[in-house]
């Protein structure tokens, strides 16, 4: 059996990128703490991209000392991330985004999706929304750990 791919312009891969953020963000309404963390470069995240959909906490530090102080606070708490939040949560002390930046990130992931398939968007949003609530319920309780 082939299975055939459409291919998209770069305008309509952000069409469809955008429709589904907006259907999101329709289908679970509420305020996110995403960027609102209080902790420079300290970022809570949503990425659905062509293979993969993740939620993960983001270190975007240029100073790289501060980062890795981050990281290591993250992974200080790794067991309890692992076994009361998120099991099978990755982290990445080292982790290159399509830019070519490198960051440190905490996430999971859900492989074997795509954006452009909008079967995939109801699967999808509600795996999002509920490892987001999971990620920022551990977020809520450990910031001020994390922040020391």
């Amino acid at each position: 059996m082939r299975i055939y791919y459409r291919m998209y312009s770069r305008e309509e891969s952000k069409k469809i990128r955008q429709e589904f953020w907006i259907n999101f963000g329709k289908n679970y309404p509420r305020k996110w703490i995403l960027y609102h963390t209080k902790i420079k470069d300290f970022a809570l995240k949503f990425t659905f991209t062509r293979k993969t959909a993740e939620v993960s906490i983001d270190l975007e530090s240029t100073d790289e000392i501060m980062r890795l102080y981050y990281f290591e606070k993250l992974e200080s708490l790794k067991s309890i991330l692992k076994e009361e939040f998120l099991p099978g949560a990755v982290f990445a002390e080292e982790y290159q985004l399509e830019s070519g930046k490198i960051i440190s990130r905490v996430y999971v992931s859900k492989s074997d999706v795509n954006i452009h398939n909008k079967k995939d968007w109801p699967e999808v949003q509600e795996w999002l929304a509920e490892k987001m609530n999971t990620l920022e319920m551990f977020f809520l309780e450990y910031r001020d750990f994390i922040e020391q």
